[in-house]
C-alpha cells in the first residue's frame, strides 16, 4: 500500500481515536478507498495498534506514522514578521513545529515558521515570500507535502495550525527540543 494514502489513514484515526468513525467514514476522510483501507485497518490491528477504529496505542501508532513518512520537501526564506505576513496572506497553509508549539505548549523558542502549503501553490508563494524577503537559509520554511497535513487544522489567532497528530509527529520528526514539547503533548493528549 502506498505510503501517502497510509498516512492518511493514520491522520483520520488519530484524529478521531475512539473508534466513533466507520471504516467507511475513514476511508471518505482518508480518501482512499474502501478496500485499501479496510486492508491497512486490518494490518493495524495485526500490529495491536487499533481495534476495528479505536486507537488502542497512540504512541505506537505515532511511532509507525513516523516509520512509514518521508521528510517534506522544503524551501527556506529570510522574512521579517512571519505571523503578519501568515494573518493576511490569501493561500492555504497550516504552521506546524516551533510556532505551532508556541501558540499550543508555550515550550519551544519560535525560531522557523514551519508552513505547510499545497505544492500547486508553491509559485505564488515564493512569489510573495520573494516580495518581503529573501531565499535562503532562514526563519520560514514551506514545506511541501500531500494536501491531506490539512486534515482537521485548526485557527488560533488568526494562525492556521495543523491538526494535534500532525503536530506531533513533526515535533518528534523534527527531533532535538522539539522533543519536549512532544513529550508534553503525549501527556496532554494520550
Amino acid at each position: 500500500m502506498k505510503g501517502k494514502k497510509r498516512e492518511r489513514i493514520i491522520r483520520v484515526l488519530l484524529n478521531e481515536p475512539d473508534g466513533s468513525l466507520t471504516k467507511y467514514r475513514v476511508a471518505k476522510n482518508a480518501g482512499t478507498s474502501i478496500s485499501w483501507t479496510i486492508e491497512y485497518l486490518r494490518s493495524l490491528e495485526d500490529l495491536k495498534l487499533i481495534e476495528k477504529t479505536k486507537v488502542k496505542d497512540f504512541e505506537g501508532l505515532l511511532d509507525n506514522w513516523l516509520k512509514i513518512s518521508k521528510t517534506p520537501r522544503y524551501f527556506d526564506f529570510f522574512i521579517n514578521d512571519p505571523k503578519s505576513l501568515l494573518r493576511k496572506v490569501k493561500l492555504d497553509y497550516a504552521l506546524t513545529t516551533y510556532f505551532a508549539d508556541t501558540i499550543i505548549n508555550g515550550i519551544l523558542f519560535p525560531s522557523r515558521a514551519d508552513v505547510y502549503i499545497k505544492e500547486q501553490d508553491f509559485d505564488k508563494w515564493r512569489d510573495e515570500l520573494l516580495m518581503r524577503g529573501l531565499m535562503g537559509k532562514g526563519n520560514f520554511r514551506l514545506l511541501i507535502n500531500d494536501e491531506h497535513v490539512f486534515y482537521n487544522r485548526f485557527k488560533i489567532n488568526g494562525l492556521w495550525i495543523v491538526s494535534i497528530p500532525q503536530l506531533m509527529i513533526d515535533l518528534k520528526r523534527e527531533g532535538g527540543v522539539c522533543i519536549q514539547s512532544y513529550e508534553k503533548m503525549v501527556n496532554k493528549h494520550v
